[in-house]
């Protein structure tokens, strides 16, 4: 099958995202021809299109959540064939000093980093073919769906937070936020083997979460701090992942974790910046950590795919109902920018 062009959407400036045409560029020895089925939105995304990233530069062919079916091969790629579903990870450059240390790659190719030579930033994941390094896409099955499939990018993002928190099984893990990225925590938490509580405020994510069967904290009726120290007998959870990012939220995740040696996730940005204020005394005599994470490895974004593969997480309750053609990229925006959605599907 001869594809010489692909269709893509762009963010042009903010508010808008419109669809565009270029010309596919050819299959390498070590490539991949993908047609791709699906990008979720991300946070990151909408983001933009609101205006609150436009740091990370225009025309933007963003979109980094995205799996598909492949359709042709480089000469040297031996692991994948035409008809296997796949879905996308980060480039790598493979000569960084965390690349070769696979401690993970200071220059993936994700968001602004990447431009290509005419002109365009971005992952091209809104797009119905595209040609991928064989090394960044990793294998997924057949029967799960696309939207489904592409999960494993987000996914991959909270593995490697897991990994920096520690958790152990047994522990307490409080998650603030019951978002598409609160929820996958939860569930990944919970797949180790932690007791996992989630705190949440919007009616529609407290649902899904005990849908999901969560223990939840409705923070419009309940103190989410007096509630966890009755669940936990008051001693406080073992770790917080903070899903959110909000001033309020930095300020009450000190007194949702337990008095001594326990942690804190930062995992959410949000624009402007959250103020996070604390006598350094607080974290040195409770011995507490503050971790933050971003992104993710090769090494995270292969357990991710194992999750989704195996069932061990379920994503299926956050993706809306609504699917949107390419076409109608600008209305998919705009669902996902509306607070309280979870992740919005757009079908290549």
């Amino acid at each position: 099958m001869e594809v010489k062009k692909m269709r893509f959407g762009v963010l042009t400036e903010k508010g808008h995202a419109e669809v565009r045409e270029r010309a596919l560029p050819p299959v390498g020895p070590e490539d991949v021809l993908v047609k791709q089925e699906a990008c979720n939105i991300c946070t990151t995304d909408y983001q933009q299109w609101l205006g609150q990233r436009e740091g990370r530069g225009y025309p933007m062919a963003s979109g980094h959540e995205s799996s598909g079916i492949v359709v042709e091969t480089g000469e040297d790629v031996k692991d994948l064939k035409p008809g296997d579903r796949v879905a996308l990870a980060y480039v790598t450059c493979g000569i960084c000093d965390g690349c070769k240390r696979g401690t993970g790659c200071s220059n993936n190719e994700i968001g602004p980093k990447k431009v290509s030579g005419d002109g365009y930033r971005g992952m091209f994941a809104y797009a119905d073919y595209a040609v991928r390094p064989a090394r960044a896409l990793i294998k997924m099955r057949k029967d799960l769906e696309p939207g489904e499939a592409a999960f494993m990018e987000p996914l991959a993002a909270v593995v490697k937070g897991l990994s920096k928190l520690r958790v152990q099984p047994l522990e307490t893990v409080v998650v603030v936020g019951a978002g598409t990225m609160g929820l996958l925590n939860a569930q990944a938490a919970r797949a180790l083997g932690c007791r996992v509580i989630v705190s949440e405020l919007m009616e529609n994510k407290i649902k899904t979460a005990r849908e999901m069967g969560f223990e939840v904290i409705d923070g419009n009726v309940t103190d989410p701090v007096e509630e966890v120290k009755r669940l936990t007998d008051g001693k406080g959870a073992d770790a917080v992942i903070l899903a959110v990012a909000a001033t309020a939220v930095n300020r009450q995740a000190f007194e949702l974790v337990k008095k001594l040696d326990g942690r804190i996730l930062y995992f959410g940005a949000a624009y402007p910046a959250p103020e996070l204020s604390i006598d350094s005394n607080v974290i040195h005599y409770r011995r507490l950590e503050l971790i933050g994470t971003f992104g993710a490895d090769l090494a995270d974004f292969c357990t991710a795919a194992d999750m989704l593969n195996q069932g061990v997480v379920r994503v299926s309750a956050l993706i809306e109902k609504n699917r949107y053609p390419l076409d109608r990229i600008q209305e998919a925006f705009a669902e996902a920018a509306v607070p309280g959605k979870f992740r919005v599907s757009v079908l290549l």
